[in-house]
Formats: structure tokens, sequence, C-alpha cells
């Protein structure tokens, strides 16, 4: 069975504290184009500019526990991948995953994410 026709996983949406400082970031560390709108938010394209994209906005709260959604990564080179983001401001986290092959980090406003090892490995 197959999905129905025409439909299609746009968007990614993460509420943050600071939407235009956080789209931004993600939109240098991940070299994809943004764009940002007259409200602040901010959309962050993949560089073929096909969903799903994400899409930062201002909520209310600041982050307190883990995530129960996040974002996993894949290059053909993890360990350049990681230094990357870490070199960006990205922070090492340890959520319990023990001696895994991904790497576990947090963006500048604490949501995890996943770095995770080539198809290739």
């Amino acid at each position: 069975m197959g999905l129905p026709v025409g439909l299609t996983l746009e968007a990614i949406v993460i509420d943050c504290q600071d939407a235009s400082t956080l789209g931004r970031w993600w939109s240098e560390v991940l070299k994809w184009p943004h764009e940002i709108d007259d409200d602040g938010f901010v959309s962050v394209f993949q560089p073929d500019r096909h969903p799903p994209l994400l899409f930062f906005m201002n909520g209310p709260d600041p982050k307190t526990v883990k995530n129960r959604l996040h974002l996993d990564f894949r290059d053909d080179d993890q360990s350049a991948l990681v230094d990357r983001f870490l070199a960006h401001g990205a922070t090492r986290m340890d959520i319990g995953q023990g001696d895994s092959p991904w790497v576990v980090l947090a963006d500048p406003e604490g949501n995890e994410f996943c770095v995770l090892t080539s198809r290739a490995d």
C-alpha cells in the first residue's frame, strides 16, 4: 500500500527561543540556503529546495527535557561532519546511547540531533 498521491512531508517545525539566530545557525552549518519571513521565522531548505524544509519559529517555552523527535544527518565522512558541527558551536550529548556508531550532538539551544555513519560503513 503506497502513500496517497500528492502527500508530502513539507516541513519539520522547530520551536526555539530565537528563530532567527538558530535558523541561521542551521543554515550555516548545513550549508543550506535559508529565508527569513516578516515574522522572523526561518525556513532552511535542502540545496535542491525539495521538502522537507526545516522551519524555525519562536516558541514561548525554553527547552527543558530530551527531544521526543530529533534529526539524523548522514554524510560520507561522519568525523568531518561532527567536527563541522562542533566548530559551529554544537555540543556533544550523552543521552544514554552507550557505545553506538552514531554521535549525539545538540545545537546552541540544546536540541539533540545525531550524526550517523556513512552508508558505506
